[in-house]
């Protein structure tokens, strides 16, 4: 426990130093400074979506999208891996939340069956390009479209890959980078339920 801590401090440190955090693809410029995190409120469907209302509860946030070839995919599975760790109280006051950048292709529908995948405490959110950029500019997550030549997707979404760890207060603590292990994301949880 002392290392998994110990390296979640030094992941926080990383960001508070303003090194570059890992992106999806090399292209992506990296995270320069800690963002400020907040609260944000997406619309899709007949569903409304705010981080406040889930307040009182540990969230980890991720930006991506479903036809994403690999980075999205392992990082939620590390992330539900964390959350298979946790035990069942535990458990009940944590949220996996996953925003879609590509609300041309990312349906509800799609996005609901797309979370439900890797673990049934997630939810899958998206909403209007405007609304989706206002939401990722407070956690400085970065992504653009990227056209692909004689594909049948017609276009991929480059995008950073770090996930967010809101307090149950709002407050964002940790950004971990892509990778982070499943082991470091419970023991982060953890601690935060704990009071830290």
């Amino acid at each position: 426990m002392r290392i998994a801590l110990l390296l979640l401090a030094l992941l926080w440190v990383t960001v508070l130093t303003a090194q570059e955090q890992p992106a999806a693809t090399s292209d992506v410029p990296g995270i320069t400074e800690a963002p400020p995190g907040g609260d944000f409120t997406l619309h899709s469907g007949d569903r409304t979506f705010s981080l406040k209302d889930h307040r009182g509860k540990v969230v980890l946030l991720y930006f991506g999208y479903t036809k994403c070839p690999d980075v999205c995919p392992t990082s939620l599975s590390y992330m539900a891996q964390g959350f298979n760790d946790l035990k069942d109280e535990e458990l009940k006051q944590v949220v996996g939340v996953f925003v879609s950048v590509d609300p041309k292709r990312d349906t509800q529908e799609l996005l609901d069956e797309y979370v439900e995948y890797f673990h049934p405490n997630f939810v899958g959110v998206t909403g209007a390009e405007k609304e989706i950029a206002e939401a990722a500019a407070l956690y400085g997550a970065q992504y653009y479209e990227v056209e692909l030549e004689g594909s049948a997707f017609g276009y991929a979404v480059n995008h950073s890959a770090a996930t967010y760890l809101i307090a149950p207060n709002g407050e964002m603590r940790f950004i971990f980078p892509h990778n982070t292990s499943p082991e470091v994301i419970t023991e982060a949880i953890r601690y935060i339920l704990d009071g830290n």
